[in-house]
């Protein structure tokens, strides 16, 4: 098993000095890749719903505040050496698909090829209406696109492209990335059209579990979920053993030795909630299952930098050593 981390992109816990301390910390533990949410700006009013959480409340929307994604992923390229940097996801309509590309190879060729190219269709109207972006109900047809326009730019030597959305000919296009046949590209979503994107066009599906609309959260439904998956492979012609699986939980409780459990004896314990022991064997579960890269919402369960720093180092040195 692999594992990740989120990081801040708003907040207190959003300063340059806490965001290096985070990444820095995070590569000397041992974590697989760091991952940096994406909005551009933050519409003062939204009716659009939020997939993950019950009441389809937007969580920044208070704030206002959203950090770009590229950027905080570029400033931390340059305070770490073996820390993969992932897009979390990258909702692929908001910017355009030729610049992007160029951007994502950059930073895979200044970080030594650690980019990790998470990916999504993007969920508030509100946003996409600001930007000025191509249809919202058009955004499975736009991020379905682009991403074939990044495997073209990436990959051939004399980049050429006809689409609805993107049109290119006659360019160079240098450096390529150096991860071949390109940085990996992760899927996220946990809806059909989601599953099967990420079978025809990824190397990665990345759900996430506390989406009550397509919920994920418990073995059973996740279960579900990778039959469709490997069932869209196949009709694609693909081995669906190629495809990477990277899940993402905020349930993290690590119950100190001797401490009381959080839940009542009436209760059942929750996934990865409890002692080391029970924790080792959730994850030790989802592996079996064919979760490949286990990512935790640090940031959501973490009210400081403190209390994050404290989660990530004691799943590291006291929950892997178990798995």
């Amino acid at each position: 098993m692999k594992y990740g981390f989120t990081l801040p992109g708003r907040g207190p816990m959003a300063t340059p000095e806490n965001l290096s301390a985070i990444a820095r910390r995070g590569e000397e533990l041992g974590y697989y890749c760091l991952m940096a949410s994406d909005h551009i700006v933050v519409p003062r009013h939204i009716s659009s719903t939020y997939p993950y959480t019950e009441g389809g409340e937007f969580p920044g929307s208070d704030s206002g505040e959203s950090m770009e994604q590229l950027t905080v992923l570029s400033f931390l390229a340059g305070q770490t050496k073996t820390i993969r940097l992932a897009t979390s996801v990258m909702i692929v309509p908001h910017r355009n698909p030729v610049v992007t590309a160029k951007a994502l190879a950059t930073l895979d060729v200044l970080s030594q090829g650690r980019v990790i190219v998470g990916v999504g269709v993007g969920w508030m109207q509100e946003e996409f209406e600001a930007l000025g972006l191509p249809p919202f109900a058009e955004r499975g047809a736009v991020t379905n696109e682009y991403i074939r326009a990044f495997k073209e730019l990436w990959t051939s030597d004399n980049p050429t492209f006809d689409g609805k959305y993107c049109q290119f000919s006659d360019i160079s296009f240098l450096p390529k990335p150096v991860q071949k046949p390109h940085p990996p590209i992760w899927v996220g979503g946990e809806s059909r059209p989601a599953i099967r994107r990420a079978a025809n066009l990824g190397d990665g599906w990345y759900p996430i579990g506390s989406n009550p609309q397509f919920p994920m959260g418990e073995p059973e439904q996740l279960a579900a979920g990778l039959r469709r998956l490997f069932s869209y492979a196949r009709r694609a012609g693909r081995d669906p053993a190629d495809l990477d699986v990277i899940y993402r939980t905020h349930r993290y409780e690590l119950r100190r030795d001797g401490a009381a459990p959080s839940f009542s004896t009436s209760e059942e314990r929750r996934l990865f909630t409890g002692s080391a022991d029970e924790i080792a064997g959730d994850i030790r579960r989802y592996e079996e299952m064919g979760v490949s890269h286990l990512t935790l919402d640090m940031v959501r369960i973490s009210p400081d930098l403190d209390h994050m720093l404290e989660n990530m180092e004691q799943l590291a040195t006291q929950v892997w050593p178990k798995v």
